[in-house]
């Protein structure tokens, strides 16, 4: 969905403001309520805050009501809740005391550890806190009882609007809580984030990066040290470039850090208890600051160290390269001083690299955007975005497990011309970083939505061909590369290093026929050389048919025997008008069909009946007549063929995945989002289509496609209305088919004009 930069601002899709008359919770609230007509106005936090300020009241967020609606979806409240602003609280509440940091997060009653991990990481980096809490806010200049922050969300930056009332329970914070009774900015913003996912309840369990990939719009890596890559350093070194923040654990994540621009998270062994002999606290977070290499003196060799920080503020590593060791001997003087010149903070400490590989397990690397570090002079990511849905009988095909329908998926073109800038490696390739994300399933929980299990392939094609690939070619074509599991959570990421060329996509759920949304990102180290920041294009943008050649008629065409048959039957049920309605065509088409017993069908419906009479008629009567009538079955004809091509037990229905392959064969090109629209509208249960509805379907896309030729004059493509137009001759032609007129007479029209 497209939101209007307005609505970007209050962190709300169209979808949060129900349909005029529903029952709905907000129904009621919407016919008084001042604030939600600001809301639907679209008003920036500002103008909203200024404006209550000035009438001297404190916002109420109707949007996020202070009841158990916000609280929880699946199960009353355990305790007796009240919303309490601050000042009800407490005396002298503040927004922020002295600088946000750690101890101000402490986590209540709700299990949200995962998101408060990632809020910790926040407060270890200015740039990326006020980023995402912006700290022009207060509870004494322009109070109004009005607050924002600010969330990456698919693709984009948006605003979340709330107001200062947080669940209490004998007036403490059920929730989380900083360690000063006076400060809450901390349970502001989780509140604004439950507001993002709908409810409180919605962020029970889940995953610290999905957190930190909202607060940053990053993209999350994670490395199995004991599986590391050969280049990891080469790796780490880069993503410390271009401000990654880089995170490295083992088992649960207890503690997320960040410093500086980039960030790595460190557990320390398998055990969540107690040191290691070398004084490593198990199961903690550790931040990676920096990473350095030193000639060994006496020795043609290079040092790789890193360094690491203590969140907690104090260092207890006694391992090698540990403030008093005998490794610094081993390096220069000046070396030596340029190391301890970077130690600025007790909390920090060098490791060599491999005595880092030893210790730790995992690693979790957070590549920032372009948009999250403007302002910065670094190497950043090239990034592309893709939004797309896996749809039932259209697009959901599943995972090569499906060979009959995994061509079917969404499929997305990625051109790489430039290899990396890397005078080290003596491969050319391209290093992509490939993230796949799934949309709304978290807010969706109230409904019973859980995340799908998901994953994608990359395969190579020739250049400039941009069709979307067919069954055969996945039959026969192994992939390029692909993710190493499907999984399911939010994301699934993984970073390749492949030649320069062309290649596509597929995004897929692991099961067929699943749906879902998802935003398909891609982050390269450089532009692509034809057209920037487009390294990915999407297929079959354009609807279009192919254009038959016009044949010279000479003579009349003789009659064929059938044609003589159903003159016969026509000459009966016309009458003497020569002219048949809608249930005489039905009547007509049933008898003719039933002399055809390769097509097992009862006839066609009276709605495809009034479709076939609309793309026939040309006279405006509303009727057709012979002439017309023929015209009519020789097309059925021609796209009868094509149904049996396809056909499935013995020519009773076709698959809706077939679809797109007889829909082209008829000579229509449509872009995806019509061939999800097809299946939507005609496929059954068991997403197969039935004769009827198949013809049904090819009359109304030959009749949009002539209503379009007729606007196309000039015969390139385009056709521009103005609002006359539009609203004369597209109502005329609404009109015409709601009264079974045609299609035909109003382009006959168009065209003699």
């Amino acid at each position: 969905m497209v939101m209007s930069k307005s609505a970007q601002l209050l962190g709300h899709s169209l979808t949060d403001y129900p349909p005029a008359g529903t029952n709905s919770i907000y129904s009621a609230i919407l016919s008084r309520n001042e604030a939600v007509k600001d809301a639907k106005r679209l008003k920036t936090f500002l103008e909203l805050r200024d404006k209550y300020v000035n009438k001297k009241v404190v916002f109420e967020d109707p949007l996020f009501p202070a009841n158990d609606s916000s609280l929880f979806y699946s199960k009353k409240p355990s305790m007796k809740f009240e919303w309490k602003r601050p000042s009800e609280i407490c005396e002298n509440p503040q927004f922020i005391v002295d600088g946000a940091n750690r101890t101000d997060i402490c986590q209540g009653e709700l299990g949200d550890c995962w998101l408060l991990a990632a809020i910790a990481c926040l407060t270890l980096n200015e740039k990326l806190l006020y980023r995402v809490i912006p700290p022009d806010q207060s509870f004494t200049e322009n109070y109004a009882g009005i607050f924002h922050f600010q969330f990456w969300r698919y693709g984009e930056w948006i605003d979340v609007i709330v107001d200062d009332r947080i669940p209490t329970c004998n007036n403490q914070l059920v929730f989380t809580k900083s360690f000063r009774s006076n400060e809450f900015w901390s349970a502001l913003l989780e509140k604004a984030y439950a507001k993002l996912h709908g409810s409180y309840e919605a962020l029970k369990g889940g995953n610290t990066l999905e957190a930190m990939e909202d607060f940053t719009g990053g993209v999350t890596e994670f490395f199995e040290l004991s599986e590391a890559p050969k280049e990891l350093f080469k790796i780490m070194r880069k993503a410390l470039e271009r401000g990654s923040l880089m995170e490295k654990f083992s088992i649960p994540l207890v503690y997320f850090a960040l410093k500086c621009d980039c960030v790595c998270q460190v557990f320390s062994a398998s055990e969540m208890e107690s040191r290691t002999e070398q004084g490593l606290v198990r199961g903690h977070a550790y931040s990676i600051i920096g990473l350095q290499e030193c000639d060994e003196v006496s020795k043609d060799t290079r040092i790789r160290l890193i360094r690491l920080r203590n969140p907690w503020g104090w260092v207890l590593w006694k391992g090698p390269w540990s403030a008093n060791s005998n490794e610094w001997s081993t390096i220069s003087i000046a070396d030596k001083e340029n190391l301890k010149k970077q130690t600025v903070e007790t909390s920090e400490f060098w490791m060599s690299f491999d005595e880092f590989k030893k210790n730790f397990t995992k690693l979790e690397m957070c590549n920032l955007t372009p948009d999250t570090l403007q302002g910065d002079e670094r190497h950043s990511w090239t990034v592309s975005v893709n939004e797309g849905r896996w749809v039932r009988g259209s697009s959901a095909g599943g995972c090569r497990n499906f060979p009959e329908t995994f061509w079917t998926n969404p499929q997305y073109r990625l051109q790489l011309y430039e290899e990396d800038d890397d005078p080290e490696d003596e491969k050319v390739a391209c290093t992509v970083v490939v993230a796949l994300m799934q949309k709304g399933r978290r807010m969706q929980r109230h409904q019973g939505a859980r995340f799908l299990t998901i994953g994608f392939s990359i395969y190579e094609v020739m250049r400039g061909k941009n069709q979307h690939l067919q069954k055969d070619f996945f039959l026969y074509t192994a992939s390029k590369a692909k993710c190493k599991t499907y999984i399911n959570l939010r994301e699934v990421t993984e970073r390749f290093r492949l030649p320069p060329g062309e290649y596509v996509i597929i995004p897929t759920t692991f099961e067929a026929h699943q749906e879902g949304e998802f935003i398909l990102r891609v982050f390269s180290e450089k532009r692509n050389r034809a057209r920037a920041n487009k390294e990915i294009e999407h297929d079959g943008i354009q609807g279009e048919k192919k254009k038959k050649p016009k044949r010279k008629l000479l003579e009349p065409e003789e009659e064929t025997e059938e044609e003589k048959q159903f003159r016969a039957i026509y000459q009966q049920i016309a009458g003497e008008d020569m002219q048949i309605c809608a249930n005489e065509l039905k009547t007509i088409m049933k008898n003719v069909l039933a002399k055809h017993s390769e097509i097992k069908t009862e006839g066609f419906s009276l709605e495809t009946c009034r479709s076939m009479i609309a793309l026939m008629d040309t006279d405006g009567t509303g009727k057709l007549n012979l002439q017309e009538f023929k015209h009519l079955w020789r097309k059925i004809k021609e796209w009868q063929v094509i149904f049996k091509r396809y056909g499935k037990d013995k020519s009773c229905s076709i698959s809706s995945f077939e679809m797109r392959n007889a829909v082209n064969d008829a000579g229509f090109h449509l872009n995806k989002q019509l061939y999800d629209i097809i299946a939507m509208r005609y496929a059954d249960e068991h997403l197969n289509i039935d004769f009827d509805s198949y013809i049904c379907c090819f009359v109304r896309l030959e009749g949009m496609f002539r209503a379009f030729n007729a606007f196309d004059k000039d015969g390139d493509g385009i056709i521009k209305l103005n609002v006359l137009e539009v609203s004369h001759n597209v109502l005329i032609c609404v009109l015409n088919l709601r009264k079974s007129k045609s299609w035909g007479a109003w382009i006959a029209q168009r065209v003699k004009y």
